[in-house]
Parts: C-alpha cells; structure tokens; sequence
C-alpha cells in the first residue's frame, strides 16, 4: 500500500474517531457539564449533546435522590451512658456545577458533618430524651446538614435516625420497667372493669325495682277502677243485710211494703206475702 493511501486511511479513521467523541448522550435523570480544556464552559440537559472533539469533555452528573448510610457509631449521653447511633441521609442534586467543583466528595464530607453532628445532638440529651425525640434529631440534623451542604449544590431533603441502642443492662432494665408499667396498667384496667361491671348492674337492679314498683303501681290502680266501676253498690247491699238480720231476730214480724227495697235485698221478690191483720 502506497504512503498516499495510509494518509487518507489515518485521516478518515481520525475523522470518525472525531465525529463519534463529538456526540455525547446525557440520561434523562442527568444534567452534563461540558468542561474545555479543564474550565467550565456549559451545563446541558439530557439527549444528544454535541462538543468539539478531544478539547471537550462532558462529565454527567445524576440528578435522582440518593442514599448515603452512616455506619453506626458510639455516642454518649447528657447522663453519661454510651448508645449506638447510625442513620441514612436522603439528598439529590440541585446544582451540577458546584457539585461537581465545590467537593471533592460529598458522600465522604457529607457522612463525617452526620456523625459529627450526632455526637452534638445526642451529647445534649439524656438518654429518655434521646429515646422519645428521635424525630426532632432527624429534623435538627436534617437543618444542619441541608445548611452545610447548600454551596455544594446538594439539597438533603431527609435524615432518618435508624437505630438508637443503649447498652445490653440498661436494655434489660428498661425492658423489666415497661413489663412492671404494662402489668400496673392492666390491673388497673381489670379494676375499672369490674367497678364499671358493678355499677351497671346496680343500676340494673335499680331500673328493675322502679319498674316493678310501676308494674305494682299500675295494677293496684287497675284494681281501685275495677273496684270503683263494679263493686260500689255492694256495701250499701251489705249493710242493708246486717238491718235485716237484725230485724227479723227472734221471728219477730213487721210489715215491708211490697215493692220496697228491703224486699230485694231479702231476695222475697216475687213471693207472696201475707198481710198482717191489724
């Protein structure tokens, strides 16, 4: 192959090789920085992106929300008692540039500013403190380090405290004391059931003694009207009897007009009656 051919050869292998360094391609969920000759020149959006070829660069920065764990670490209390402590940190990208110039590694910086700031939040507070606040940590330390990492183009949008473990004695004792404050509430459950069981069925015993008391109240008035309705001309009947007994004591004789009332009430009505010759 002649000098001349190898020429053209090299020279349209270096023009493809030109073209397909030009065309850089961008994820949708990432924003590139087009660096030339080692000084920023331009942030570009996702899809094809062309530069000039071997003078510049693209690096692709990721603009989805990421997960940094923090290993767990020893911290001591206001009360003087040593707890482990780890956590995750939620964060994403807001500005592509200073993430990529302002540090040199924001998961390393990032996870050194939450341990050390977890010492501070946690050295404040006694361990029931620390027990019962764990949301008020996460967003106190949420603030830190959203504050600390603003000129680094990164927004912290969560921090979740995941574990905060006393040592194994104090854990037993704990453990022993709710036992002691569950047991302490079920009796006291138990005896205010029992008070409510005993109260409900005495006023059961009261509602049905004043329903009796009704029930008897109604049925002697029943009574009285029954009395009232049928029964009021039979003391007047048996009064007329009681005379009558007494009159006709010893067979003594007396005249008793027909027709008059003595006649019913010894039941001579209808019977002849001789007349008495005076």
């Amino acid at each position: 192959m002649d000098p001349f051919s190898v020429t053209i050869i090299i020279l349209l292998g270096l023009a493809i090789l030109a073209v397909v360094s030009s065309v850089k391609v961008v994820g949708p969920y990432e924003k590139g920085v087009i660096v030339r000759l080692g000084r920023y020149r331009a942030t570009v959006s996702s899809g094809v992106n062309f530069v000039m070829p071997f003078i510049e660069s693209v690096i692709k920065v990721d603009m989805r929300e990421q997960v940094i764990q923090v290993e767990p670490q020893k911290v001591i209390t206001e009360d003087n008692v040593g707890v482990e402590v780890d956590c995750v940190i939620y964060y994403k990208v807001v500005d592509p540039v200073k993430a990529e110039f302002e540090v040199e590694d924001f998961s390393l910086a990032c996870t050194t500013l939450a341990q050390t700031n977890l010492r501070n939040l946690i050295g404040d507070k006694s361990l029931d403190e620390t027990l019962v606040a764990r949301d008020s940590i996460n967003e106190s330390l949420r603030e830190v380090l959203d504050e600390a990492t603003h000129s680094w183009g990164v927004k912290v949008t969560r921090v979740e405290v995941q574990r905060i473990d006393p040592p194994q004695d104090i854990t037993q004792a704990m453990s022993k004391q709710m036992k002691a404050e569950r047991e302490k509430r079920a009796a006291i459950l138990e005896a205010e059931g029992k008070k409510q069981a005993a109260i409900l069925e005495a006023e059961g015993v009261a509602k049905a003694r004043v329903l009796q008391a009704i029930s008897e109240a109604e049925a002697l008035q029943k009574v009285s009207e029954a009395a009232q309705k049928y029964f009021k001309d039979r003391p007047e009947i048996l009064r007329r009897l009681e005379v009558a007994e007494k009159v006709l004591t010893n067979n003594t004789k007396y005249i008793v007009p027909a027709g008059s009332d003595l006649v019913n009430v010894l039941n001579m009505d209808g019977q002849k009656i001789v007349p008495v010759k005076k």
